[in-house]
């Protein structure tokens, strides 16, 4: 039986054959089923230190005559002998409710095991797989796997499951237990099964992560496993942390969407008592543009599957084209524009929440402003990083349009779509498609109070002077897109550290210079207008600084952009007069 096991799983996936031959050894499976047993009996006996004996309080949560002995207490408090009275009683055994005790025996169990889950699961399997593509990479063998016939999908799922399958048996092997203490703790089974769905959406979206960080990240060398598992041991801490307040209001803004890739908030929503909150789950107030997802369990588990899958989904996308090419950027421009939209609509959707102090529409994006503002920062200089492509491609592209090879498709056409062009005007219509849930919002606010400290004011002027705004934000995240694509196409090497470099410090130095030497950002709006963070100056300066500081920053990417035109104009002249010279 076992040998027509083994050929149907090689049959189906020779991948994941060639993981398991590797590692479900005689020794490592007695290794991993020992772990797992010891854990067991670890976590049943340390449950146990808490045994109700002969000696329990009359007022332990578990008696019965906890009610008449306080009865007692209250009759008894004038009474100097009383303390002596109380030190000597104690609970009869008859009189404990033992059943009560097994069931929250039951559940402490259950819930050791559900975070144990989580932490072994999605820290340990990460630490294997980042380690796992590391070593490949460094024997050479990765190229092989590469060149086999079998299909991307193919060798990455025998690679997620075959990689972290010593992990899945220690948690195969506990999983009886963990069962039975929650069917003994009166935990319906339907919530258990949600939390292993939950679970599983997790270690997917986790490991193609991982997998993914492995690829591109090869310059960290054997620093890749640590730093990869690290940073998702240092997320499932904060978010175990955050997950642990007692407090709505913390769901009530943009930063909801982050806390759905940590399986904490949903798993407290399921079994209440994982924080001993007594309010319940937070997440019960959960809203997405003002619909009441959190009322309902269906919609709390669905709401965190989508999510969980979508991103999975894009993450296997991005994986299938840097494993067969290492040198491919991760997205296309296409995907970037289905990245950018997807992150709008996640972002707003849990920022437009009703709040249990009724903020208004503009006080809701007034709370929200800074995060939506930095989450799109990170997002389009990341983008800037990942399209902008290097010299030999857009060398490539430009001696294709300069021979006349791809007349047939306007350079427009070739902008938006075709991967070795030039990715400015991609940035710009990411940029657009960032823009537009801002007009939204500057066309539906409305004239409020001033004097409210909550509420993020716009009137007619306010209303120019922040479209202005918008509008010089965009040109500067132009700038940079264009200095690096200049970058890029220079001949010396390490292109990609200056541009990261240059980018970096074009971004972060400005604002953190003027800071320093004491130049305010409400004193010297003008100095202000021409950083990265022009927002911070809005308030402070007048519409005419903010045209002007416009016009400078259309002036300064025009001149790029013409600087831009010429050397890609150049290099395709150069590249097909060295193909002709070597004909």
């Amino acid at each position: 039986m076992m040998p027509n096991l083994i050929d149907k799983i090689g049959d189906w996936n020779p991948q994941l054959l060639r993981e398991l031959k590797g590692r479900l050894k005689f020794f490592n499976v007695a290794i991993a089923v020992a772990t797992s047993l010891l854990l067991q009996v670890v976590v049943f006996l340390y449950q146990l230190r808490e045994l109700p004996g002969d000696k329990y309080s009359l007022d332990g949560t578990y008696c019965r005559l906890t009610q008449v002995f306080e009865q007692q207490e209250k009759q008894a408090f004038q009474n100097a002998d009383f303390n002596d009275l109380i030190s000597k009683r104690f609970c009869p055994q008859n009189q404990i409710d033992w059943q009560l005790w097994w069931r929250d025996h039951w559940e402490y169990i259950f819930l050791t095991f559900s975070v144990i889950f989580v932490f072994t699961l999605l820290v340990a399997g990460t630490y294997l797989l980042i380690n796992d593509l590391a070593k490949e990479e460094t024997r050479g063998t990765l190229n092989f796997i590469r060149l086999s016939p079998q299909s991307e999908t193919s060798i990455l799922t025998g690679k997620l499951l075959g990689v972290p399958s010593l992990i899945y048996l220690i948690i195969l092997v506990a999983v009886p237990l963990h069962l039975w203490a929650g069917r003994s703790a009166k935990i319906a089974f339907s919530y258990i099964l949600s939390y292993y769905a939950i679970l599983a959406a997790s270690c997917i979206l986790f490991y193609s992560a991982a997998l993914l960080f492995s690829l591109v990240s090869r310059w960290f060398s054997g620093f890749q496993p640590w730093l990869g598992s690290g940073a998702v041991f240092l997320f499932l801490l904060t978010t175990f942390q955050i997950a642990s307040f007692d407090n709505s209001d913390t769901w009530h803004n943009s930063t909801a969407w982050l806390r759905l890739f940590a399986p904490w908030d949903a798993t407290n929503y399921l079994f209440y008592n994982l924080f001993h909150l007594y309010k319940g789950s937070p997440l019960k107030n959960l809203q997405f543009f003002y619909l009441p997802l959190g009322t309902s369990i269906v919609s709390v588990v669905g709401l965190h599957l989508l999510n969980l899958g979508l991103c999975s989904y894009g993450i296997l996308q991005a994986l299938k084209r840097c494993f067969r090419n290492p040198q491919a950027s991760i997205i296309s421009k296409k995907q970037s524009y289905l990245l950018v939209a997807f992150c709008q609509l996640m972002i707003w959707g849990f920022t437009l929440q009703n709040a249990t102090n009724n903020y208004t529409w503009d006080q809701q994006v007034g709370e929200n402003f800074v995060l939506l503002a930095l989450y799109n920062l990170v997002l389009i200089l990341s983008l800037i990083a990942v399209l902008s492509p290097h010299r030999q491609d857009v060398q490539d592209w430009a001696r294709y349009r300069h021979q006349g090879v791809s007349s047939h498709k306007s350079v427009w056409q070739d902008l938006i779509w075709a991967e070795k062009s030039p990715a400015l005007v991609a940035i710009a219509i990411n940029l657009i498609i960032v823009t537009i849930p801002w007009l939204v919002w500057l066309s539906l606010t409305s004239i409020v109070d001033a004097n409210d400290s909550r509420t993020w004011i716009v009137n007619e002027i306010d209303r120019f002077k922040v479209l202005l705004t918008i509008a010089l934000s965009i040109n500067l995240m132009m700038i940079y897109a264009t200095i690096t694509q200049l970058i890029l196409l220079l001949k010396t090497p390490k292109r990609s550290f200056w541009a990261i470099g240059t980018l970096g410090a074009a971004v972060f130095l400005p604002p953190m210079i003027l800071e320093f030497i004491g130049i305010s950002s409400w004193k010297h709006s003008t100095v202000w207008m021409f950083t990265t963070f022009p927002w911070a100056a809005v308030e402070s300066a007048g519409v005419t600084t903010v045209f002007m500081a416009l016009l400078a920053d259309l002036s300064v990417l025009a001149l790029l952009n013409f600087q831009l035109t010429r050397q890609v104009k150049l290099a395709g002249e150069s590249a097909t007069k060295a193909l002709l010279a070597g004909r």
